[in-house]
């Protein structure tokens, strides 16, 4: 690729689906060695489109890592101890070089090959019973033990790389949505039984005492001897069986509470308690949202949203964004570099229709809120989406008809999918702060100014900085500011502050 000339770059772009991209490539006179030396700035610069700058980023970033791969393997073949010679030698170079791909296995995973009636009941697409899933998951657990060069201890990454392969080869194995916690819960209590026999052994001690046992004790040597090991077996999966049991009741239950009109909202508290764990667990395992969101519909009602977010942070969200448009709007309102901006004249207009106090109120709130990005030099089509169609994949508001008393409208858009109505301004600045949380969702660097500003504003009043894992990274918001945000919020503390 470093020798590639311009037209061959155009058209390594047309074969991956990027050939909006040529003429701008042309034009810059992008050849393979440019393509390989662009970095972050170069590709914004160079591709309008977010998603585009992300598919061509991940192409150059793959390529230099097969390529520091290959470099590696080539020196491990040239400086081979002569006492193993088959290694550099014809057909088993192949071979080497085969072995040495294979276990890239995660970047691109192939299912293992399933024993003949194990296919034939899958060719059939019939969902397997109790025995042939025991089977399956043998199976996937042997050879995952091959590719870790014969670890019993994978990772979560490799985990959920081995089930989605699985589902997407077999998409009838996703039984109700739940196929994918179900199968990745079955692999890993399959690795925890067959690590039992050694769990003496010299490295698992050493894994314990680095990781720290599940349970926080381990078993005592008096109940080893005198119990059978296969009566100890199975206790544990009695136990497993019936955590796992418990869970999915929980899940089906919400899955058909959703569905309903009237709902038990005290019931949903609870079975939503009961399943944080897994959740929590789900979410820093960077499960996909979708799955997140069909196993826990309940996170699309804003309501479960700032529950959720207040679980974490101690914090309820929706009140400390009332207390913010309410406090700052006027100040927000009367600073310099908004008022050209046509959020701020469309307001001027529907001010002069109304004399009613609680309107006035509220549409200045709601101008407030959608010029936040403006006044800290942010991107505002990261922020909210006025009278448009949402663009970007990370958490964003959808406003329609913002001044509008009878058909305003307010959505929050995650991955350009709706996750949830909302009734106004506060609550939809509300929710669009606790979604980049609750899904633990990396903030874009064109917003972060205005949500650290937010961030800011609602943790100043509580002390977490020594009591919750979350807040050290929240509590240092304002230290995130570069010097004219910082400015710019001082000002409105100090505006405020006068007004009161």
């Amino acid at each position: 690729m470093e020798n590639w000339s311009v037209d061959q770059v155009c058209n390594w772009l047309r074969q991956r689906n990027l050939g909006e991209l040529v003429p701008k490539f042309r034009e810059e006179e992008v050849s393979g060695a440019a393509l390989l030396a662009l970095n972050d700035r170069m590709v914004q610069q160079l591709v309008r489109k977010i998603g585009h700058q992300a598919v061509l980023m991940d192409l150059i970033h793959k390529y230099q890592q097969q390529k520091s791969g290959l470099e590696t393997l080539t020196y491990c073949c040239e400086t081979a101890s002569p006492k193993f010679p088959e290694v550099i030698s014809g057909k088993n170079l192949k071979s080497f070089f085969a072995r040495y791909k294979t276990l890239q296995w995660t970047s691109s995973y192939a299912l293992p090959d399933f024993p003949y009636d194990v296919k034939c009941l899958l060719a059939e697409k019939k969902c397997p019973d109790h025995s042939m899933r025991i089977r399956i998951i043998e199976f996937l657990q042997a050879d995952m033990t091959k590719y870790l060069e014969g670890s019993l201890y994978p990772n979560s990454q490799q985990y959920n790389i081995v089930v989605n392969a699985l589902l997407q080869a077999y998409p009838f194995l996703d039984e109700d949505g739940n196929g994918f916690l179900l199968w990745k819960r079955a692999l890993k209590d399959r690795f925890k039984y067959v690590r039992r026999p050694i769990e003496d052994d010299e490295q698992v001690l050493r894994n314990k005492c680095k990781f720290g046992h599940r349970r926080g004790q381990t078993r005592k040597s008096s109940f080893a001897e005198n119990k059978p090991d296969d009566v100890q077996v199975q206790a544990e999966e009695e136990s497993v069986h019936l955590e796992s049991s418990a869970m999915d009741v929980h899940i089906k239950w919400l899955k058909q509470e959703y569905m309903k009109t009237q709902r038990n909202w005290k019931e949903v508290d609870n079975r939503m308690n009961a399943t944080t764990e897994i959740r929590r667990k789900m979410i820093s395992d960077k499960a996909p949202l979708k799955d997140i969101l069909r196993l826990f519909p309940f996170l699309r009602c804003p309501y479960q949203l700032f529950r959720e977010f207040q679980l974490l942070t101690h914090m309820d969200i929706y009140k400390k964004t009332v207390e913010i448009l309410e406090t700052y709007s006027e100040n927000i309102l009367s600073l310099y570099v908004v008022r050209n901006n046509p959020i701020n004249i469309m307001l001027q207009e529907n001010l002069k229709r109304h004399t009613e106090e609680d309107i006035l109120k509220y549409m200045k709130m709601t101008a407030a809120c959608l010029l936040l990005p403006d006044v800290f030099g942010d991107d505002s089509s990261m922020f909210a989406a006025v009278n448009e169609e949402v663009k970007v994949v990370t958490p964003v508001l959808e406003v329609k008809n913002p001044f509008s008393v009878n058909s305003c409208e307010f959505a929050l858009y995650v991955e350009r999918k709706e996750l949830a109505q909302l009734d106004d301004c506060t609550m939809a600045l509300a929710a669009l702060v606790a979604a980049f949380h609750v899904f633990n969702i990396p903030r874009p660097k064109r917003i972060h100014r205005t949500l650290n500003f937010l961030e800011s504003l609602v943790f100043e009043q509580c002390n977490l900085l020594h009591t919750d894992p979350v807040s050290p990274q929240i509590m240092a918001g304002t230290s995130h500011l570069h010097d004219g945000a910082q400015r710019v919020l001082e000002t409105l503390r100090n505006s405020s502050q006068r007004t009161a």
